[in-house]
């Protein structure tokens, strides 16, 4: 069956609108369809969806919705990726759908030096992106806290159990506050990735 709904159906605010428009977006994907509404009433989420069917946008658009400003700036979302590359095209989607917003997001990883991350950190950053293991070395050394964290999304959940991350997942599972809203994105489901989604 044809999809009919637009993202005007979606009840997104004004400013994630205009940004869709300026990137082009009319109609959702299914996967944004079927997301988003339950995740702008705060419901938490485990969505299977193969890369390149626009799973980024179905929780950044509602995680910059639910989102309030405050000060200071302080870790509210915290988004989890296998690679360096995922987790910028991931930073990549937040300043795009983001433009009319006032949030700051920043990007960590391992395999560069530390100062320009630890220094954008400093300065205070409400979204952050990061790869479990330069995450992991980052709180270790003080640098960051994830007591504030409101919204925690695994993504290629799948990926990151098959690179060795679980346990580097569960460490920083333990960190977070128990009141938050948790998002599970993965192409496969997979029985570990059932029970890790089912203790969440």
């Amino acid at each position: 069956m044809e999809n009919t709904m637009s993202f005007k159906d979606l009840n997104l605010i004004p400013p994630l609108e205009r940004a869709l428009t300026k990137q082009g977006y009319t109609l959702p994907t299914p996967i944004q369809s079927e997301s988003i509404p339950g995740l702008l009433l705060g419901r938490d989420l485990t969505g299977i969806a193969q890369t390149g069917t626009g799973k980024t946008a179905a929780f950044v658009l509602p995680i910059l919705q639910r989102m309030t400003e405050e000060h200071p700036r302080v870790i509210k979302a915290l988004v989890l990726a296998p690679t360096r590359e995922l987790a910028a095209q991931i930073g990549e989607s937040f300043a795009a759908y983001g433009e009319f917003l006032k949030f700051k997001h920043t990007v960590i990883y391992g395999g560069v030096k530390q100062g320009r991350q630890v220094q954008a950190l400093s300065n205070g950053v409400d979204i952050l992106v990061a790869t479990p293991g330069r995450l992991l070395d980052l709180m270790n050394q003080r640098k960051l806290t994830l007591s504030n964290v409101e919204f925690f999304v695994l993504d290629e959940a799948d990926r990151m159990l098959d690179m060795g991350f679980i346990h580097d997942i569960r460490k920083i599972i333990a960190k977070l506050p128990q009141k938050r809203q948790s998002l599970f994105f993965c192409a496969t489901m997979p029985p570990e990735v059932n029970k890790l989604a089912k203790n969440l």
